[in-house]
């Protein structure tokens, strides 16, 4: 489980944003130009899990990060949990539900989403894509149960491209070819254990990565945007500010039991930066804060999780940008 977990937050997520572009470890492929893409080789020996690397680089590092709490977001949380939010069932339900998903979300929610966004890339190089069609897809989001609604999908996206690319190698993989060892070693016995170890690694690792990624960006206190903005701008900055939460910070250990995620607002004014130099720049990201009267929030990761479910069940709502600043 923290294995998953920290191959993704740690490695693969500063790897994917040039965080060792310019380091020795490069060479060795830790690049965003190499790393995890390019082959299934490549996916598998760097990292291998339910999301499809390059689908991962589209949907996180420029959707995402450019676009950060405005309606083009793909995780912007209050908007893709609209369903869930207005609906009228018992509050308990809704509870279940914001469970399913964080014992579930990198298969139910990621892996769908990234490659999306990857599809739609795609396929603006060959087809016109009504930009009505485009607002209403990403106003509504899509994952794994849009899939039993094919009639809904947007027409970039292909369900048996997604399976046989995205989902089939990594269950695969990691749940059939895996576990083999185990079953010459112990035989059926043992491959049953093996692979009830690796399920629950899985839900252990969703929950886990789930908490200390979705509430960088929602809450109560966090802002929400209508328009966009020019990227590198000033006001472009100032949005990753109003935008994000850091938790607790300083240690080594820390900062390791969150994946360096707890940097959040360092990281998205410098995404490109490594690990070691979000600890350094955090002091003076706060100074400057401070001295600009610039809201900068750092709370404990459970609280953050905490007003994080509130928005996902209906019980707060985020707060709106003000219109005469844009």
């Amino acid at each position: 489980s923290l294995g998953l977990f920290s191959r993704w937050t740690m490695i693969a997520h500063h790897v994917c944003h040039g965080g060792y572009d310019k380091t020795d470890a490069s060479k060795d492929g830790y690049s965003r130009f190499k790393f995890a893409v390019g082959s299934m080789y490549r996916r598998v020996t760097d990292w291998f899990d339910w999301m499809l690397p390059e689908a991962w680089n589209v949907e996180h590092n420029l959707m995402h990060h450019y676009h950060l709490n405005e309606g083009s977001d793909p995780d912007l949380v209050q908007r893709n949990l609209k369903s869930i939010r207005e609906s009228n069932m018992p509050k308990v339900v809704k509870y279940a539900v914001v469970v399913f998903f964080m014992l579930t979300w990198k298969w139910t929610y990621y892996a769908v989403s990234t490659f999306s966004q990857l599809e739609l890339i795609q396929y603006r190089k060959t087809n016109k894509v009504d930009p009505e069609v485009e607002k209403y897809h990403k106003a509504h989001g899509v994952n794994l149960f849009s899939l039993f609604t094919p009639s809904k999908l947007p027409p970039w996206f292909s369900c048996t491209k997604f399976f046989v690319k995205v989902l089939l190698p990594y269950v695969v993989g990691r749940f059939i070819v895996a576990p083999l060892p185990y079953y010459y070693l112990f035989g059926e016995s043992g491959y049953k254990y093996a692979l009830i170890n690796l399920a629950l690694a899985d839900l252990v690792t969703n929950v886990h990565s789930f908490m200390v990624i979705v509430p960088n960006h929602a809450g109560n206190d966090m802002y929400q945007f209508t328009q966009p903005c020019k990227p590198r701008s000033g006001h472009f900055y100032l949005r990753q500010v109003l935008g994000s939460a850091n938790f607790a910070t300083g240690t080594d250990i820390v900062d390791f039991s969150q994946g360096w995620l707890n940097y959040q607002i360092e990281h998205h004014l410098f995404p490109d930066l490594s690990m070691r130099s979000y600890q350094k720049a955090q002091p003076l990201v706060v100074d400057l804060c401070k001295k600009h009267g610039v809201p900068y929030i750092q709370e404990n990761v459970f609280i953050r999780v905490k007003k994080t479910v509130d928005i996902m069940v209906g019980n707060a709502d985020m707060r709106d940008f003000p219109s005469q600043y844009y």
